[in-house]
């Protein structure tokens, strides 16, 4: 029997992506405490870009659009935001988008599976993804688990289960 394989990542649906911040304008233009107010979300490439007239409301801002994103399943862990900066008179939260999972997060990935999870699942890193492979399935659910439960900083997914 061939080996069960499945790759480890931390990609962003840029569909659900887009839906949520289409959401979050609609609700800011249409609040009632956001009105004639100059609150304006824009999405551009890697990064979300708020702006408000004020500093609360900026950070107000920045909640509608993490309420819209959990709403819309994508996770709040590719969100990277700074705090709200002074800019003239209006006040900028960047907040860079995180995708991909970098060598040394794949490494602590590796390491918690060889450590804590089944001896008999096998992992090796393949650009911004881990791959898991072992003869049994149920070694390789047991894993999924492990690596869910993990409290990483990052968001993950599972696919190419085979």
């Amino acid at each position: 029997m061939a080996d069960a394989s499945f790759d480890i990542t931390s990609k962003i649906d840029r569909m659900e992506l887009d839906n949520a911040i289409n959401q979050a304008i609609r609700e800011i233009d249409t609040r009632f405490d956001f009105k004639n107010t100059g609150s304006k979300i824009e999405l551009e490439g890697e990064k979300i870009s708020i702006e408000a007239d004020t500093e609360e409301r900026a950070k107000a801002v920045l909640d509608v659009v993490k309420d819209k994103m959990v709403k819309r399943g994508v996770s709040l862990k590719h969100l990277d935001p700074a705090p709200p900066q002074l800019s003239g008179k209006i006040y900028k939260i960047a907040c860079p988008l995180k995708e991909g999972i970098t060598t040394e997060n794949a490494k602590k990935i590796a390491k918690l599976i060889r450590d804590e999870g089944p001896k008999s699942v096998k992992t090796q890193i393949q650009g911004d993804e881990l791959r898991a492979t072992s003869k049994s399935r149920d070694d390789l659910q047991e894993t999924m688990e492990l690596v869910k439960n993990g409290g990483f900083e990052f968001a993950v997914q599972f696919t190419n289960f085979r």
